[in-house]
């Protein structure tokens, strides 16, 4: 009917249709996502195989991307070199995030001696630069896959503990909490039950931002050559092997750094996307 109000879901489809950018964003991320998926399938070679005889290769139909100094496919390299990014991305944002969740849940809830320690303890991390403190701890460990996910999940959940805080401190006074008290349940129960659901959409945003942020610093950290170990392939230490060869092979740089940037481009414009979807006003 003509006079029936738009559902909610309605209005929202409505504004995704009004953001080609969130789309485009979403289309390379799925790609991107699908080319690491499948990055055995895609991959013309091994990743490792040295083709002695092709050493500094530019671009040809034999090798689409050309090939580096010691003779490896860049465009496999290229395939699983988006596995380990995302990898880490992923990874290294679902730590920050179950930590920042956690923290700010209690935070906002409890509040009194509760809040105080948590925030002000936000508050000491965040005097610390995040990628000093993480090249800090690395100096300190092996330059392992695994310790650069943990390390950047371990510093950079303090945004999400404050945006879960200030949401959880909105949340707790709505109607529906107190009704849930009402109704006998204990804090726990409105907590996880009542208020972390609500509380989980600036949560999303913040995740996907992250997942760049995070792709970013572990490019930056292997560029530096104290990321993932060689010969795994990243695309950060992809980028190290092109400025050895930047004057004969420009092609080692231009592609992983084109990879790098329309990545977290793509997920800069999704995660601003669903910020938009996720306003009240915007809907």
């Amino acid at each position: 009917m003509r006079g029936v109000k738009k559902t909610k879901f309605a209005r929202i489809l409505s504004h995704m249709r009004k953001n080609p950018l969130f789309w485009a964003g979403l289309l390379v991320v799925a790609g991107v996502a699908l080319a690491a998926v499948f990055a055995p399938v895609l991959a013309p070679y091994d990743p490792n195989l040295r083709h002695v005889q092709y050493k500094l290769v530019p671009p040809s139909g034999l090798f689409p991307l050309g090939t580096d100094s010691l003779g490896r496919d860049v465009l496999s390299r290229m395939f699983f070199g988006a596995r380990v990014s995302l990898w880490v991305g992923f990874v290294a944002v679902s730590i920050s995030i179950a930590i920042g969740v956690t923290l700010g849940l209690l935070a906002g809830f409890f509040r009194g001696w509760i809040d105080e320690l948590i925030m002000r303890f936000v508050d000491v991390m965040l005097c610390f630069p995040s990628f000093f403190l993480i090249l800090a701890v690395v100096a300190f460990l092996d330059a392992s896959i695994v310790n650069i996910m943990v390390i950047i999940g371990l510093t950079s959940w303090m945004g999400v503990a404050r945006l879960v805080r200030a949401e959880t401190l909105s949340l707790r006074e709505r109607e529906f909490v107190a009704a849930a008290r009402l109704a006998g349940a204990g804090a726990w129960r409105i907590l996880f039950r009542h208020i972390l659901p609500n509380a989980l959409a600036p949560v999303l945003v913040a995740g996907t931002l992250g997942v760049a942020g995070a792709i970013l610093t572990e490019s930056a950290l292997s560029f530096l050559g104290i990321g993932v170990e060689i010969p795994t392939a990243s695309w950060g230490n992809m980028l190290t092997e092109g400025r050895e060869a930047m004057g004969v092979a420009w092609w080692l740089s231009v592609f992983p750094g084109m990879a790098i940037l329309i990545t977290v481009l793509s997920y800069n414009l999704l995660g601003e996307g669903l910020r938009d979807l996720f306003d009240p006003k915007a809907v």
